[in-house]
């Protein structure tokens, strides 16, 4: 059963947890924040390649030229405590919420769902994975995480 906080408990997903999902986890606090939407939040990695690795350092500088410091978010990956820890599970793409839902338990009541169905029109779209890419591919990675995390606070406060 999902956490039944009266605040929303918001988990971001991507494969190793140290690229797309400490942005999205990034943007989220800094919209909450924003909007005075009392929340928590954290990132996780379906994948077990950077556990306790600090994000990638274009990611780091990524959120720091948005004015944010995430240069102590830490990698780890998804645990099955998630699962009733938090109230939504956001992937930031389609390979990655397969692999959130195949390893759901039976009956858990956390929502899953990809990150960008909380912004009208990009639903079903994935957030690329800015990696192997250049920089440049990081900041369109804050665009969309920015945006979603933006849509989301707005209907968790009930304003959209």
């Amino acid at each position: 059963m999902a956490s039944t906080l009266a605040k929303p408990v918001i988990l971001f997903v991507c494969l190793g947890n140290i690229c797309r999902s400490p942005l999205a986890e990034a943007a989220f606090r800094k919209a909450a924040a924003e909007a005075g939407l009392e929340a928590d939040t954290d990132s996780a990695g379906t994948a077990a390649y950077h556990v306790g690795s600090s994000p990638d350092p274009r990611s780091i500088a990524t959120a720091s030229d948005h004015g944010i410091d995430i240069s102590t978010y830490r990698g780890r990956q998804l645990t099955e405590h998630d699962f009733t820890r938090f109230t939504h599970i956001f992937a930031m793409d389609h390979q990655n919420l397969r692999n959130i839902k195949a390893v759901a338990p039976a009956g858990s009541s956390v929502k899953i769902a990809l990150l960008m169905d909380c912004v009208k029109g990009r639903e079903g779209a994935a957030i690329a994975d800015p990696y192997y890419d250049g920089e440049d591919r990081f900041d369109e990675t804050w665009e969309d995480v920015d945006a979603a995390a933006k849509a989301l606070v707005a209907t968790l406060a009930g304003r959209d």
